[in-house]
């Protein structure tokens, strides 16, 4: 069977995570904020807005 040598690592380095942590997963979730706050990158928020209509929300024979 074929195997994907970076897949593998990725899943490695996945499972390696998670059992530093005990595999609790509020603790992993405040690990990776924790990581993205220092990172210093721009975080976008891509949620929809409520009572924000766009043009794929919009009900059928609803203006705008």
């Amino acid at each position: 069977m074929w195997q994907d040598e970076i897949l593998d690592e990725i899943h490695q380095i996945r499972e390696e995570h998670a059992k530093s942590f005990n595999y609790d997963l509020d603790a992993m979730f405040a690990d990776w904020q924790k990581k993205q706050a220092e990172s210093g990158r721009e975080v976008v928020n891509l949620s929809v807005k409520h009572g924000t209509a766009t043009r794929w929300s919009a009900r059928k024979g609803d203006p705008g």
